[in-house]
């Protein structure tokens, strides 16, 4: 339980540090509250881990692929497609989150939250 709390805070810093850098990534802009944005943070960062645990494996086989063919690179797709889809479902809990374009703004965040996520999972303890 502790390691999915760490996760859910990796997850929602990195998608804050994201939302803040790209401007074509919108997350709690106009919050009532500083509680209402944290809330809203944490909630998208709870939807983002658990369609990366569920969704992104079979993505990731499926389009295993092309990620051989390119090297790799197309894992950086499939993370902005994770973001994209993280943002529709956001959507449909009423939470305000949104990202304006695929290629540019989803693919650069997808790259700003795997920097972040990296460099924090790094720093913080794993205790599994």
């Amino acid at each position: 339980m502790k390691s999915f709390v760490i996760r859910v805070l990796v997850n929602g810093v990195a998608l804050w540090v994201a939302a803040s850098l790209i401007p074509g990534i919108h997350l709690a802009d106009n919050p009532a509250s500083t509680s209402n944005h944290l809330v809203t943070i944490l909630w998208v960062a709870v939807i983002f881990g658990l369609l990366n645990a569920l969704i992104k494996p079979i993505l990731t086989i499926l389009s295993l692929p092309v990620i051989i063919l390119t090297l790799g690179l197309f894992t950086l797709i499939v993370n902005a497609a994770m973001l994209e889809l993280t943002s529709w479902f956001a959507g449909k809990f009423s939470l305000d989150f949104h990202v304006d374009q695929f290629f540019w703004d989803a693919v650069l965040g997808a790259i700003i939250i795997t920097i972040v996520s990296m460099l924090l999972n790094a720093i913080l303890p794993d205790n599994d």
